[in-house]
């Protein structure tokens, strides 16, 4: 067997450094199936599909730190973050952290909630903004940017609901209702388990 075949090789390139299969099989000078071969071979588990584009798309590690409450002020912080999360947050999808709120103060505490306690960067939000047709959408979102500080860049394209059509739920804001998202399943995974059941 050629020698760079070997357990500690592959271990060391894949589980280790965190390599794929096809940067591995470029740096051996092989085919990925060859690759795909001796971790097998040698009973090293390969990762599942949704592992492999996580790293993919995060090389150089997870793109947030979880720390724990310090003083009582973020206990209170993290208490209302979990509890805002639990109560308006979206649970259903598995990849992203979703909170929608038509008070720009409860998503600005959210928000505060993930920046100090997972240590997420602003700029990696992005935010859905939900308006009725008798809204003014430039004016809405301009709202929204100034009360929370985002990017006109960060926005998905809106959605419009013909006025009258939910009620009278759009009277509960003139600027619509905005919901806020992350992408990271680690991320989501974690708070899901934070969430008391």
């Amino acid at each position: 067997m050629n020698t760079q075949f070997t357990a500690d090789v592959l271990e060391n390139l894949y589980l280790k450094e965190q390599k794929s299969t096809s940067d591995i099989a470029k740096a051996l000078h092989c085919s990925e199936n060859k690759i795909t071969y001796w971790l097998k071979k040698f009973g090293i588990p390969k990762r599942s599909i949704s592992e492999a584009i996580y790293l993919k798309k995060n090389p150089e590690g997870d793109p947030f730190r979880f720390r724990l409450p310090k003083t009582k002020e973020e206990a209170i912080l993290f208490g209302m973050g979990i509890g805002l999360y639990w109560g308006e947050g979206t649970k259903a999808n598995n990849n992203t952290v979703r909170l929608g709120n038509s008070d720009p103060k409860l998503i600005r505490m959210f928000m505060d909630f993930l920046v100090t306690f997972f240590a997420v960067n602003e700029e990696d939000f992005r935010y859905h903004l939900h308006i009725f047709t008798d809204i003014d959408i430039n004016r809405a979102r301009k709202y929204w940017m100034d009360e929370l500080g985002m990017a006109e860049t960060q926005f998905y394209k809106p959605t419009i609901t013909r006025t009258g059509k939910l009620g009278t739920y759009r009277h509960k804001s003139e600027y619509g209702v905005l919901t806020i998202y992350y992408g990271n399943i680690k991320l989501r995974n974690k708070l899901i388990a934070l969430v008391p059941m």
